[in-house]
């Protein structure tokens, strides 16, 4: 129990982790158990439909075009749409 109270207190104010705590929590109730899996905890990440991949495409265009008006490319922008899309 002491390495868990060390663990958060050691990443309480990093906004990586908080970022990854906010998102986790988010899709939590997303996750089912295969009643033939119930006993091993195994199961699935129910889609969203298509919704999400809609949204993730739409900010991605926007990172774009900003990005073309400042003259640059965002990779951060590309990297979090391929991780968000499955």
């Amino acid at each position: 129990m002491d390495k868990l109270r060390e663990a958060e207190a050691k990443y309480a104010d990093n906004p990586l982790f908080q970022q990854v705590v906010k998102e986790g929590l988010a899709i939590q109730d997303r996750f089912s158990a295969e009643p033939v899996y119930a006993k091993t905890g195994k199961g699935y990440l129910k889609s969203v439909g298509v919704s999400e991949i809609r949204e993730a495409k739409h900010q991605l265009q926007k990172s774009k075009q900003c990005d073309k008006r400042k003259g640059g490319s965002s990779l951060l922008t590309g990297d979090l749409l391929r991780a968000r899309t499955f």
